[in-house]
């Protein structure tokens, strides 16, 4: 059974925008936050953000603050990951995930749940 279903990567040039989203299920999302990792090509998985279950606190890792913004609409079941002012480094598969682990310096090892990936590329 599929629970998380990414969309919207692509080809962008530095500076530009790229919005992702996430369609999660009722039980990827009962296991705790929604959120994104990324994983570029040669490097290790790495947090991106995150939004709690409930009350929705969020949660970015240093890189991305300020330009990425993490939402939510509670009646489509998706999350969607708003990334502007792009860099070449930003250039990745970016992960839909569901569960716990999510914070800075983390690899994923908490979560329950993952999307297949969506790749988004930063022209310079």
């Amino acid at each position: 059974q599929v629970h998380l279903v990414e969309s919207g990567g692509g080809l962008v040039q530095a500076g530009g925008s790229l919005r992702l989203s996430c369609a999660y299920s009722e039980r990827a999302s009962s296991s705790g936050s929604v959120g994104w990792f990324r994983q570029a090509p040669g490097k290790e998985r790495e947090f991106v953000a995150a939004m709690s279950r409930g009350v929705g606190t969020l949660s970015y890792a240093e890189v991305v603050k300020g330009r990425f913004t993490i939402s939510r609409d509670n009646a489509k079941n998706t999350v969607y990951l708003q990334m502007n002012s792009l860099k070449p480094e930003d250039t990745a598969v970016y992960y839909c995930a569901a569960g716990l682990g999510f914070y800075s310096g983390s690899r994923g090892n908490g979560i329950a749940y993952w999307g297949k990936g969506t790749l988004v590329t930063v022209s310079s």
